[in-house]
């Protein structure tokens, strides 16, 4: 049994399995009521039998290609995912190796992902259970480390190897030093 995948792509291919069980009963309505009116209609008087018979034929020709393209939503939107758990997995270990480069300490690391995450210091303080000081001497330490002057340029060094190309040497993280402007 499939699965519809979440997300986007699985409401829109939720939305398309509702719509085809629709039309399905539909179909079925509409071919049983052709069967019936074939055995009850006189043979010269079939026109409207046979009109009625091509377009619920039209319609299980519609529902076949409502479940193609629902296979189709269902592949691209599992391809997706797999692309985004592929690029997750690829940055966090990037951010490891500039982290390995700069030789942060454990608690470091830690302060320097909840930077990236968007927390402010007193966010991050009561999130680790430390003091706002402690973490203020911390992340001086990451950007110094880094060789960056704040958070922003913290971030932006992640920022353009997202935007990279996939060449070896625009994907090798460097320790920067100084101020922070090369």
């Amino acid at each position: 049994m499939t699965v519809l995948p979440t997300g986007p792509g699985g409401r829109r291919a939720l939305s398309l399995a509702v719509l085809i069980l629709l039309q399905a009963a539909c179909a079925a309505f509409f071919l049983g009521d052709v069967l019936i009116d074939f055995e009850a209609t006189a043979a010269n008087d079939l026109a409207h039998v046979w009109v009625e018979g091509v377009v619920s034929l039209a319609l299980v020709a519609a529902i076949v290609l409502q479940l193609i393209e629902l296979r189709h939503v269902m592949q691209r939107t599992e391809r997706a995912e797999q692309g985004i758990r592929a690029a997750r997995g690829e940055m966090q270990a990037l951010i490891g190796q500039f982290f390995d480069d700069w030789a942060l300490t454990p608690a470091e690391r830690d302060v320097a992902l909840l930077v990236l995450k968007g927390i402010d210091n007193e966010g991050i303080a009561a999130l680790r259970g430390t003091a706002a000081g402690t973490v203020r001497a911390q992340t001086a330490a990451v950007y110094g480390k880094a060789g960056v002057d704040g958070r922003a340029q913290l971030l932006s060094l992640f920022m353009e190897e997202l935007f990279a190309d996939d060449s070896p040497d625009d994907r090798a993280p460097t320790a920067r030093t100084g101020s922070g402007n090369g």
